[in-house]
């Protein structure tokens, strides 16, 4: 018999990326100040971020026994900064004037918990992701529409800004939040199937 899984996640699209890919898991959001992290470079900032919502979820009365727990969480990397949640129109416009025509790197921090052995995995995936160089008018629609507010980087691949991307390189389901092959490895590793996840809540 598989595991239950556990999303310690608030974001509907890794939501939607786990039951798109088979996996129907229990949701309980972390509730983690993700700004209490904020003086790490972007690499060690997305592990340390993905492994804080883990273990917040774990001791969580509606956690099923023997459950495996994914926390991830994502950030921006441009010009050695780690970019999060911009929070304001005015950020996210800026970021957006800095982005475009340009390359970031988006990281997403992984960390699975076995809830049966105590065993905590942590993992980084790493996208390299191209902006086209859209215009002000553009940049404020775009803004207007609310989606780049609270989202790591500003944008979503899979919304509003997918017209703004030009291109990938590597996994496109990290950028969404969550590296499905990845978590696969992290599942193996820690002895269950991923296949046996499939359809499970």
């Amino acid at each position: 018999m598989s595991a239950p899984f556990v999303l310690a996640s608030a974001s509907e699209a890794r939501l939607k990326t786990l039951r798109t890919a088979g996996i129907e898991p229990v949701v309980i959001v972390s509730g983690v100040d993700e700004e209490q992290l904020g003086d790490l470079s972007p690499v060690p900032l997305a592990e340390a971020l993905g492994e804080l919502k883990c273990r917040a979820v774990l001791d969580h009365a509606d956690v099923p026994a023997g459950a495996l727990v994914l926390g991830c969480d994502s950030v921006l990397e441009l010009d050695g900064e780690a970019l999060g949640k911009p929070g304001s129109a005015e950020v996210a416009r800026e970021r957006w004037q800095a982005m475009r025509g340009r390359s970031g790197v988006l990281h997403t921090g992984h960390a699975l918990a076995d809830t049966a052995t105590g065993r905590v995995l942590t993992r980084v995936a790493s996208t390299t992701v191209h902006f086209a160089d859209v215009s002000d008018a553009e940049v404020d629609a775009y803004v207007a529409t609310g989606e780049p507010l609270w989202v790591a980087g500003a944008f979503t691949l899979e919304g509003y800004a997918a017209a703004f991307i030009s291109g990938i390189e590597g996994d496109p389901h990290n950028v969404v939040g969550v590296s499905l092959p990845v978590v696969r490895l992290m599942v193996a590793e820690l002895g269950h199937s991923w296949t046996e996840l499939w359809n499970r809540g």
